[in-house]
């Protein structure tokens, strides 16, 4: 069960259509009788009728006239897989096969690449490439199109078809044609597949002038006892702010993502809430009250930050309790209810959006971050070797001692440090007042 929440938590960009009507309408003419509900809905029923009628005399059609045999239940679930796809990109019909590949634990051992997927503007997108994974590695990106997968067009493809194309045993070769659009060009990865693994805190550690950062991947089951271990240690160390670094986290779990929000705000606070047609489908998530409520905290962001993360990013913002910092994330969440049918097939069905407690839909623009900064890759620098790091390499035997070491430099990280030095020292200046 909790293997399908995680999926549900996972999806979630929703395409929306405005219809403008234009209409010349004398003063006379809008003197009209209301129109009961009950005949509204009587007139909806027969629209339906009609169309089942229309429906039926198509499949009647085809099982007579077309130049091949057709099993009826294929045409039945075409039709299906036809319907749900045209409500937006990740309501779903799930054929039995599909539905229970999302049930039970697959047997043996598959590899992946490390990518989260979407269907965004009608063409299979990388929303995060996971770090460490051989996706990442290979140098994807997030907001990559993926075009072709070993060769073959993704056009039409759904979720389901392109996670069976991408999974395969460890080992083996998948090669992924993408369209780079800030490029303008396509670009084939050659990628191997591996177990993936990740870590949900992938760094939890005091930079310079008593500033605390935490790497977060990703929320999974252990990740709120990982991560309140890992506030408490760095709270333990003095640190006087804290940098949270949510680039390309692609979501996770609902109920986590909440919990380590909570740990943000006090009790009561709105975290996020959902608004759906029926009125089962609006719930609200407040902060349970956390730890970590007076020292500031500076969250940052890219386009590949989505789903959990955003709900974090917009509560921490809409709540003035932290600077956003970074590129616009994603715009990926709402609600898919799984919904058995009795041939052991299944629909997906997005029920419900999610909303920050400001009102702002996250599926629409996503969150857009307080301070921009433009998103920039590693640099290196040469730094000289601290006394500990010479003798540590004389411990280790090493005849030769290189006077430099190279060091990974991260722009946007350096940039977040200077902001929060600037958010401590007026801080300690409101304490002294």
């Amino acid at each position: 069960m909790r293997r399908l929440i995680k999926l549900l938590i996972f999806t979630g960009v929703i395409s929306g259509v405005c219809i403008k009507w234009d209409l010349n309408i004398s003063a006379q003419e809008l003197k009209l009788k209301p129109t009961s509900k009950k005949e509204t809905q009587e007139k909806t029923d027969a629209q339906l009728y009609d169309n089942l009628e229309l429906f039926a005399t198509v499949v009647d059609l085809v099982q007579r006239e077309y130049v091949d045999d057709v099993k009826p239940k294929d045409l039945i679930y075409g039709a299906l897989e036809g319907m749900l796809a045209s409500l937006d990109p990740y309501s779903q019909f799930l054929d039995p096969e599909t539905y229970q590949e999302l049930k039970v634990e697959t047997e043996g051992e598959f590899g992946g690449i490390g990518i989260v997927i979407a269907i965004k503007d009608g063409i299979l997108t990388i929303v995060s490439p996971l770090e460490d994974t051989p996706g990442y590695k290979a140098g994807l990106e997030a907001g990559d199109r993926i075009v072709k997968i070993n060769g073959q067009s993704t056009k039409g493809i759904t979720l389901m078809e392109a996670v069976k194309k991408l999974r395969g045993k460890p080992g083996t070769e998948v090669i992924l044609t993408v369209l780079r659009e800030k490029e303008h060009r396509l670009i084939d990865f050659k990628i191997v597949r591996d177990v993936i693994k990740i870590k949900s805190i992938k760094e939890a550690k005091v930079l310079e002038d008593n500033i605390g950062y935490i790497k977060l991947m990703e929320f999974q089951e252990n990740t709120i006892s990982d991560f309140k271990k890992a506030l408490k240690e760095l709270d333990g160390e003095g640190i006087e702010g804290l940098i949270l670094d949510l680039r390309n986290n692609p979501g996770g779990l609902l109920d986590v993502a909440v919990d380590v929000t909570s740990e943000f705000l006090p009790q009561g606070k709105l975290i996020v809430y959902t608004k759906g047609r029926n009125e089962k489908q609006n719930m609200e998530f407040k902060s349970k009250g956390g730890s970590f409520l007076e020292k500031p905290v500076i969250v940052l962001i890219n386009k590949g930050t989505a789903s959990g993360a955003e709900i974090l990013s917009g509560a921490l913002q809409d709540n003035n309790r932290a600077v956003i910092i970074g590129q616009s994330s994603f715009g990926k969440a709402s609600v898919q209810t799984i919904i058995p049918m009795k041939d052991g097939s299944a629909l997906r069905l997005t029920t419900a959006h999610y909303y920050t407690p400001s009102g702002n839909l996250i599926s629409e623009k996503g969150i857009q971050p307080d301070i921009v900064l433009k998103e920039t890759k590693l640099t290196k620098k040469k730094e000289e070797l601290s006394p500990e790091e010479i003798f540590e390499q004389i411990e280790k035997g090493k005849e030769k001692i290189p006077s430099e070491k190279e060091k990974e430099i991260d722009p946007v990280l350096e940039k977040a440090l200077d902001i929060m030095k600037g958010l401590i020292k007026y801080r300690r200046m409101l304490t002294k007042s």
